[in-house]
């Protein structure tokens, strides 16, 4: 009973030590990785960081993964992170594989719900959004879109123009 509790001075001390320098290691590349690597999360980036924290916890807890190997693959899951980020830049087809497309929730008055299920996201999630823009009413609503990290973008105003921010957006009919 007593070792759940506590089992020895030395495995606290060896968490103590690998704690900090893991810590340490973990800011250093993220600094050297750049802005990217703390960006607003789409999937990819979310997978990414969820592998970072889950082996950083291997590394403090394992006492079978010695410090090199797991400073190792922490500058291994950042520098893949960092290619693939690099890679997307240059190549269309890789940023299609890694990042989704924005998605149009609401245009012009009306909720698409085609687009709403596929996302699944319903019209109170939606409505919510306009809310939290201070909106009262749908009418003062261009368009409602759901980005890559998931977050809602609520656009204001009368009409979108040819220089629109929507651009880039596919509505529910597959036409942008």
């Amino acid at each position: 009973m007593e070792e759940i509790f506590f089992n020895s001075w030395t495995g606290l001390l060896r968490v103590l030590i690998v704690g900090v320098l893991a810590y340490v290691s973990l800011v250093v590349f993220v600094r050297i990785s750049g802005k990217r690597t703390l960006a607003k999360m789409n999937a990819f980036d979310l997978v990414v960081t969820v592998a970072l924290g889950s082996t950083l916890a291997t590394i403090l807890l394992s006492k079978d993964v010695p410090l090199a190997e797991g400073l190792l693959a922490l500058a291994l899951l950042i520098g893949l992170q960092y290619l693939i980020a690099w890679l997307s830049i240059r190549s269309r087809k890789v940023e299609s594989l890694v990042k989704s497309e924005p998605a149009m929730l609401f245009h012009q008055g009306q909720f698409l719900h085609q687009s709403m299920r596929h996302e699944r996201v319903t019209e109170s999630e939606v409505r919510a959004a306009i809310r939290s823009e201070g909106i009262a009413g749908l009418d003062g609503v261009v368009a409602v879109v759901l980005e890559t990290d998931g977050t809602f973008s609520v656009v204001k105003g009368e009409k979108a123009s040819s220089s629109s921010s929507l651009k880039d957006v596919t509505l529910d009919d597959g036409v942008k």
